[in-house]
């Protein structure tokens, strides 16, 4: 190995270097075979992380041994060769990082020489030596020997360039290693999830797991993903939603239901949508729209507290947002109306709405049926400028197929949606539970789906069976887990995903 190589892969390259970046460390790989040491090794040496070590020696003074020997590991995230002493940065998973030091009459010529020729920023190391404090008050470890724990081959990215959104989306293991935010947030899903799943059970809801191939594709209106199963030799859907499943088990005797997974919508593909993505949907007989606006509201509040520690969560850049209280309800009808200067309600004729669509500049399909076209001037008109928790309630009960009508309001479903920062997080109902008009609104579904409505349910008959053996008073709820993220940290969707579906290269 050439000083000139050394020198360069030992600091972080620009992209014109890269080709002969890799070729360097190609050919260290192979010296480091040749000489008879495993670049990777099935283990390394290891009694302690770098975590555990800064807890337990967190108030050492300066320049103090501690006579302790560890063997520490984690990747080379800096390295400084001098001529008797080096140093280096190690890094592990969660972030903690301990300085290794290297000094020529601890370890000797030989394996001070193999640090400096074949370590490079990257490398994943194992180091054993004694955990003292620097002249400066560094802790670190004082090293007698070190191991190879895996050659990186490829150089990390300049850290005075930050990479960008596409870079960081296509290379997320990147991504986690060199940006703290990235492995901040892979960090915060955990602790959300385990929040939700704690907010059911103190409210006796069981978790259940639905099938992802299905039959028939149903619970929402959206165009499903389509494969083939060569057993039986016939088509199958990625489901857009659980709901009739866990219907089914509301059926059954699980009085409250919930699950937490992945639902496949061949749709676009935007900040706030992902053709696969987590969703939380729950049931809970004898319960209505109302209480789902509780559950809901729970739900988002106690997951805030187990993150940030309060119901106001500081987004990633600087914004706080304050989701306490009992937040608005506003009218869907009502919040259009005011938006358009006329009265529109769930009589308002399709022409008429057509005319006002007009007037505001929203170019309408043929296909919208009136409560579809209603729908999509609230998203024009109303929908940006619900910054703060905010229920829009009463949808219209032609683009509500599995809810129950309004009991007080004619053509209106009980449904709601739940809007923050301008985006849908959540939606709730009181469910239709009368098999005979269940069937009667399915029956109109296929219809609108043979006209060419790639998002019309289709006539599910063991859905339609199952209701007919009773099905009692019932709430539902849905609500995205990636936006929910999105909520807490105020960053799009693409960033919420640990992996989002991107286009090959």
């Amino acid at each position: 190995m050439s000083e000139k190589g050394a020198q360069e892969s030992n600091s972080a390259v620009e992209v014109d270097d890269l080709p002969e970046q890799i070729r360097i460390r190609h050919e260290k790989r192979e010296s480091l075979i040749s000489s008879g040491v495993e670049p990777y090794p099935v283990s390394v040496p290891r009694t302690s992380s770098l975590k555990s070590i800064r807890e337990k020696f967190a108030d050492l003074e300066i320049d103090v041994k501690t006579g302790v020997t560890e063997s520490l590991s984690g990747r080379v995230i800096f390295k400084r060769d001098t001529g008797k002493l080096c140093f280096a940065t190690l890094r592990e998973g969660d972030g903690t990082e301990l300085q290794a030091m290297f000094s020529l009459d601890k370890v000797g010529e030989d394996v001070l020489g193999q640090w400096k020729t074949f370590v490079d920023i990257g490398d994943f190391v194992s180091v054993t030596g004694e955990i003292i404090t620097s002249k400066r008050g560094e802790l670190s470890i004082l090293a007698t020997s070190w191991n190879m724990a895996a050659k990186t081959l490829r150089p990390l990215p300049v850290e005075h360039k930050p990479l960008s959104e596409e870079t960081r989306v296509r290379m997320r293991y990147v991504d986690l290693i060199v940006r703290p935010e990235a492995r901040s947030n892979a960090r915060l899903r955990p602790v959300v999830m385990k929040s939700l799943r704690d907010t059911f059970s103190q409210r006796d809801f069981i978790e259940v797991e639905t099938p992802m191939l299905q039959v028939l594709h149903g619970g929402a209106a959206a165009r499903p993903f389509k494969t083939h199963i060569n057993a039986y030799d016939m088509e199958l859907f990625l489901r857009i939603a659980p709901e009739l499943y866990l219907k089914r088990c509301i059926v059954g005797g699980i009085e409250r239901v919930f699950e937490i997974n992945r639902n496949f919508r061949n749709e676009g593909a935007d900040s706030s949508h992902s053709p696969e993505f987590a969703m939380i949907e729950s049931y809970q007989s004898y319960g209505d729209w109302n209480s789902m606006i509780e559950l809901t509201r729970a739900l988002v509040q106690e997951a805030a507290v187990a993150t940030y520690g309060s119901t106001t969560v500081t987004h990633f850049d600087g914004r706080e947002s304050d989701l306490g209280g009992m937040w608005d309800q506003i009218s869907l009808y009502g919040s259009v109306s005011k938006a358009v200067g006329v009265e529109v309600t769930a009589m308002t004729s399709h022409d008429e709405l057509v005319a006002i669509a007009k007037k505001v500049g929203l170019s309408v399909d043929p296909k919208w049926i009136t409560g579809k076209l209603l729908e999509e001037l609230f998203e024009l008109l109303v929908k940006p400028e619900l910054k703060t928790p905010t229920f829009v309630m009463g949808f219209p009960l032609d683009t509500s197929p599995l809810v129950r009508a309004h009991r007080d309001i004619p053509g209106v479903a009980e449904k709601w949606d739940l809007y923050i920062d301008g985006f849908e997080l959540a939606t709730g109902y009181s469910e239709l539970i009368d098999p005979v008009i269940q069937r009667e609104r399915l029956v109109a579904q296929a219809a609108l789906g043979a006209k060419g409505d790639v998002e019309a349910m289709a006539l599910d008959e063991d859905f339609l069976r199952a209701l007919e053996f009773g099905m009692p008073p019932l709430g539902g709820m849905g609500m995205g887990v990636d936006r929910l993220l999105m909520a807490l940290t105020g960053l799009g969707i693409r960033e919420t995903i640990l992996f989002p579906l991107v286009k090959p290269e």
